[in-house]
């Protein structure tokens, strides 16, 4: 074997070491079903990996139209959650009180005089689902501030 095929032989070996110890270090073994072209391989999400998706996927479907895509607001609409120090200074229980709520357009503490309905306007959300929403609208605040 000439030493071309060597390195190609190595650098195959060390390739497919790194994606055996990827895969390990993520907990139980994917199954791994063949193909008749490929392998597809089956990974169970984590359930935290579901619950920010789940979060992601209600923003994205009812807070998004007033707190916008980044949660940086939309003028006179929602408040720019970034910047805002009650989001900031309240506790995630605190704040799945408060989507729970809602706040009415003349509520003295509403400052763009725009109803938050109660659960986003979807009463069908437990409150685990505020939660998830809580915890995606974190990560987007942090995100926000790097």
């Amino acid at each position: 074997m000439n030493n071309m095929s060597r390195s190609k032989l190595g650098l195959i070996l060390v390739t497919m070491s790194i994606l055996l110890l990827t895969l390990s270090a993520c907990g139980e073994s994917p199954e791994i079903e063949p193909t008749a072209t490929a392998f597809e391989v089956v990974v169970e999400p984590t359930e935290e990996a579901a619950t920010a998706l789940t979060g992601a996927e209600i923003y994205g479907g009812l807070c998004i139209a007033c707190h916008g895509p980044a949660a940086r607001g939309v003028p006179n609409l929602g408040k720019d959650l970034a910047v805002s120090e009650f989001f900031a200074e309240s506790s995630d229980a605190e704040l799945v009180e408060f989507i729970a709520e809602g706040r009415a357009a003349d509520h003295e503490d509403n400052s763009t005089g725009v109803a938050m309905p109660p659960r986003g306007g979807n009463p069908n959300l437990t409150d685990e689902d505020l939660a998830a929403i809580v915890d995606y609208v974190r990560e987007l605040v942090a995100a926000a501030g790097d």
